[in-house]
């Protein structure tokens, strides 16, 4: 039995299994099995108390009947596509800027840093304050009076600047990384060229980064699809379904209208879009990324 058991322990592809049976219970039990019994809900009709009652594709063709469906769909692409583009584009910038070795470097990332760090509810609450159309800061600052969070040309444009400005410190993090890989003779080597700061930005630094721009468009576009406690703490969808998107319609269908049959099916078409985005994103990795086999 000893040498048995000893046996066992100098197994290590015994060991390695015996220490990720934990998470992949987890992942069964909290990720498998919500994802197919969701799945089957997207056919069904289920008020949370009653008996469900199978619907076939009754769900999918409300969803894509009603034309509330396409202006929240709609919100989601605004909302995505700004955030992702924004939310690379700027602080690829200050990590290069940073990356200068900038006095008080440090400081700075720290202090971009914070607001990813920092919880929602807190920033709700702070954003909030700052878009108050009477004591708001913005409004104090410009000399304006724009009613940010309840004006539905101005709600979807606020809800973007606080998305992106949270992102900031996160994507900013993982470019300074990524430029502490690259050699320095590459940079020295443009300036000895006669390279301005804009053309070893354009001809040196994109193409470097070029995997880990595309790491991060694409994990920015996932969270900005599946958005929810932004819009939850400050519009809820408002005003007139203006920043209503599909995450934040999956929860009202579910827990407000007690629809979870219809929650279900826009969870499966919200998938379906991610998973499409994703697909031709990776596709076109070999024309976006330098140096792609």
């Amino acid at each position: 039995m000893k040498k048995f058991i000893d046996n066992l322990a100098n197994n290590q592809k015994f060991a390695g299994w015996i220490f990720i049976f934990p998470a992949l219970i987890g992942t069964f039990i909290f990720i498998i099995i919500p994802v197919i019994c969701s799945f089957g809900l997207s056919f069904a009709k289920w008020d949370l108390l009653n008996p469900i009652q199978f619907a076939g594709l009754d769900n999918y063709k409300e969803i894509f009947s009603e034309p509330l469906f396409y202006k929240i769909f709609w919100n989601t692409i605004v909302f995505a596509l700004s955030t992702s583009i924004l939310g690379v584009i700027i602080p690829l910038v200050l990590a290069c800027i940073l990356n200068s070795k900038i006095r008080g470097s440090e400081f700075y990332k720290t202090a971009y840093f914070l607001p990813f760090i920092t919880p929602m509810i807190v920033i709700g609450i702070v954003w909030e304050w700052i878009f108050d159309p009477n004591i708001g800061l913005l409004n104090h600052i410009l000399h304006l009076h724009i009613n940010w969070l309840y004006d539905t040309h101005f709600a979807m444009p606020a809800l973007i600047i606080v998305s992106v400005w949270k992102l900031i410190g996160y994507n900013m993090i993982i470019f300074l990384s990524a430029l502490s890989g690259i050699s320095q003779s590459m940079f020295e080597a443009a300036k000895i060229d006669g390279a301005t700061s804009l053309q070893t930005f354009k001809n040196v630094t994109v193409p470097l980064l070029s995997p880990t721009i595309f790491f991060v468009v694409i994990i920015t576009a996932i969270s900005s699809f599946q958005v929810f406690d932004l819009i939850y703490l400050m519009t809820q969808g408002g005003p007139l379904d203006s920043t209503n998107v599909l995450v934040y319609a999956i929860y009202k269908n579910a827990f407000e209208y007690f629809n979870a049959g219809k929650a279900s099916a826009i969870a499966y078409v919200l998938f379906v879009v991610i998973l499409v985005l994703t697909l031709i994103q990776w596709n076109l990795r070999k024309k976006l990324v330098y140096n792609e086999d």
